[in-house]
């Protein structure tokens, strides 16, 4: 569970009105943006441009960072290839040292931020500017940067009002246009007495040693072009073979960072320039200096990491904040280090001290696993993939929670044991069961329904009711078994029996093999490896003998699970690999099915009880969107269902919170999450909303129960069998 600490910093941002005013604001806009700026590019296709560009030149990491230095090297800059945060640190210190360096000024670099470069150089006594707009108005808080791009995007205009009059010593209009014309007046004094400039760089180029920088302000061509040297700090991953590789790069992070189609400013800069300047009427030609610092400081171990190498398609957009729902709701500073959000996870794991490093271990559970991040990001990391990834080398290094080992490797792992408590559970939760809903629970689980009932075990599962709801098929079109999963089976029974009435309707003869289990997505999302491998072959031992032309899962986890994950298991066991394969091949999810047989049969009817138009409106799973990629199907049996009015609601793709087993560890950013979708329901003014997974169900029916709403919430199969 998460500590304290974490606890204590998501509580105070929750509170905090200007973040979220912020940050709502912002989330609201950003999508529009978003689309309006790739409406004439392919989009899709430069992203794929870009994710190739970027896996090649990972995979030859090495020789473009050797030929990134002889060129940049051969036209007069001095390169230094820095092995950690500390011998950058002490490269700039020795370098400021024997010029007599006092003044820097910076151009926002996030490597800066990572190896906390301003603290070393003004511990030492060197007076530290920075220069871009939104770090200055940090650096005057004493604040850390909580947005890769908009690093003060915590504050509102009041704030830096009072910040600028505290250092400027005079009153200051609200007016933002006056504020930023203040901050030019007070930062060009600095620009012309610093004797050493500092900035970032968006990408190195190896075929010509150059490297760019994009801006909106111009401070970055200031601090780059004004003082005597200039260093600029890049990592590995910012390394492209050639210039036109750029344009991928120049095209996606402005629209996909901010909504931009360009920035104000693009800068190449290709060895040291020599400049004229005026002394005492005598004008003196003067060679500048460039030093590049190529910093490892951990990315060269992603690079040669098969999962982690994706890693350096990222191009630091930060789009992946732009559309979490826990980022938006508590913004950056609660991940503690430089890079916020499931990527900022991801990379704090690998490029700080072991200490930082093992904060990784808290900040990642802060990911919901919704995939909207991959979805948009323009190098196509799959950022909630490498999550798990990340939580698997987690438990590798430390092992499991005790209670949760127990409940993964003793109970789940038994099938047995794990159905014989959970129909114990159904007789126990008797105290706190009204209604098929637990409303209330006592002492620290109260949390768990605050803002939110919690459905009740069935008293019987489906697997005690299979035989009433099996009918004999005359001329089956196929025969499918079913995989129910631990949801449908054991709390949603009935809309398990409407799976089976629906398919039978089509024409399907279904079985169902007892000796299933879990799929294994709460397993593998924390991290289990072991036991998800046991379930696995569980699963895949109970449908091998069903000699049936597919598999149905109406859970869009165990589709993607046990459809895409179990054949990635088993690629080094040859006696489990094809068995896996030949497993997973045969899933279909219930909707997909459905669809294509309304397609081929135009006498299918899906006719509901009673009569009258019902407005109903849908909600859109992750898993069954994002994962696997099924939006239209729902939505064309929704608008077959007669009886129904068909109703699309506002951001139906955003996720409603539940995210597993988040939404049972963070109560209190979940909660906020699935308030918006309901407010997006009662908006669309539906009677029912239809789902496709069992876990939304159990975040948007309780939700939804614990207000006292009339709005019911069904999954899509009990809406098809009438139900």
């Amino acid at each position: 569970m998460p500590n304290a600490e974490l606890r204590r910093e998501i509580t105070e941002k929750l509170q905090d009105t200007v973040l979220r005013g912020a940050l709502d604001r912002f989330a609201e806009a950003y999508p529009l943006a978003r689309a309006k700026a790739y409406a004439n590019i392919d989009c899709e296709g430069t992203r794929e441009k870009l994710q190739k560009m970027k896996s090649h030149t990972v995979a030859n990491i090495d020789a473009y960072a050797d030929q990134f230095e002889a060129e940049a090297t051969k036209r007069g800059t001095i390169v230094y290839r820095a092995k950690s945060g500390d011998d950058v640190k002490k490269y700039i210190l020795d370098l400021c040292r024997s010029k007599g360096f006092h003044r820097i000024v910076k151009s926002k670099s996030m490597i800066s931020e990572e190896i906390h470069l301003n603290h070393a150089l003004e511990t030492a006594g060197l007076h530290v500017k920075e220069t871009d707009l939104g770090e200055w108005i940090l650096s005057l808080a004493g604040h850390t940067p909580s947005h890769m791009v908009m690093p003060a995007i915590h504050l509102d205009r009041y704030q830096i009002r009072d910040y600028f009059a505290q250092e400027l010593e005079k009153d200051i209009p609200v007016d933002i246009g006056v504020m930023v014309q203040e901050a030019r007046t007070a930062l060009r004094a600095a620009f012309l007495e610093a004797e050493l400039g500092i900035s970032g760089a968006n990408f190195g180029i190896a075929e010509n040693g150059a490297i760019g920088l994009v801006s909106n302000e111009g401070n970055a061509r200031l601090t780059t072009t004004l003082p005597q040297v200039h260093i600029a700090i890049i990592g590995y991953e910012k390394i492209i073979p050639k210039i036109e590789d750029a344009v991928p790069i120049l095209m996606t992070l402005p629209r996909s960072a901010t909504g931009q189609l360009i920035t104000s400013y693009v800068s190449m800069i290709s060895g040291p320039t020599t400049c004229a300047i005026e002394k005492n009427g005598n004008v003196e030609i003067l060679q500048k200096e460039l030093h590049i610092i190529l910093v490892d400081n951990g990315r060269l171990n992603i690079a040669r990491d098969q999962d982690f190498k994706h890693i350096y398609n990222c191009v630091r957009c930060a789009s992946c904040l732009n559309v979490c729902p826990v980022y938006q709701l508590v913004g950056g500073h609660v991940y503690g280090h430089t890079y916020a959000g499931g990527i900022g996870a991801i990379l704090t794991a690998f490029l700080n001290d072991q200490n930082e490093a093992d904060a990784a271990n808290k900040i990642q559970e802060l990911c919901l696993s919704c995939g909207r991040c991959k979805e948009i990001c323009p190098g196509k990391i799959d950022i909630p993939g490498l999550i798990y990834k990340l939580r698997e080398k987690f438990v590798q290094k430390d092992g499991l929670p005790f209670a949760m080992g127990i409940m993964f490797r003793t109970v789940m792992s038994n099938r047995k044991l794990f159905h014989t408590l959970l129909r114990l559970a159904s007789i126990g939760q008797a105290p706190f069961k009204s209604d098929n809903m637990i409303r209330h629970l006592p002492f620290f689980l109260s949390d768990m329904t605050r803002e939110r009932s919690l459905p009740a075990v069935a008293a019987e599962p489906f697997r005690d009711r299979v035989c009433e709801s099996t009918r004999k098929i005359a001329s089956p079109r196929a025969k499918a078994a079913y995989f129910s999963g631990c949801t449908l089976d054991f709390v949603y029974p009935e809309v398990s029996e409407s799976v089976f009435k629906v398919l039978q309707d089509c024409g399907v003869e279904l079985v169902y093999p007892f000796e299933q289990s879990c799929c294994g997505a709460p397993v593998s999302g924390a991290g289990d490896t072991e036991t998800l491998l046991k379930l696995a072959k569980q699963n895949i031992k109970a449908f091998e003998d069903t000699q049936v032309d597919y598999i149905v899962a109406a859970c869009p986890a165990c589709a993607e699970y046990i459809g895409h994950k179990y054949h990635e298991l088993f690629t080094t066991d040859p006696e489990w690999a094809d068995r896996a394969r030949a497993f997973s091949q045969k899933i279909r999810e219930f909707t997909q099915v459905v669809s294509e047989y309304y397609e081929q049969d135009d006498k299918l009817v899906f006719q509901p009880e009673g009569s009258g138009k019902i407005k109903v409106t849908y909600h859109d799973s992750c898993h069954l969107k994002r994962t696997l990629g099924i939006f239209e199907a729902p939505r064309r049996l929704l608008g077959a269902a007669k009886g129904y009015t068909y109703i699309e609601m506002k951001d139906a793709d955003v996720c409603c919170g539940m995210g597993g087993s988040f939404g049972i560890k963070f109560p209190e950013l979940s909660d906020p999450i699935v308030v918006k979708k309901i407010n997006n329901i009662k908006a669309s003014t539906a009677e029912i909303v239809a789902v496709g997974c069992p876990a939304c169900m159990m975040q948007i029916r309780g939700s939804l129960d614990k207000k006292a709403s009339t709005i019911q919430t069904k999954h899509i199969a009990e809406i098809l069998a009438g139900k």
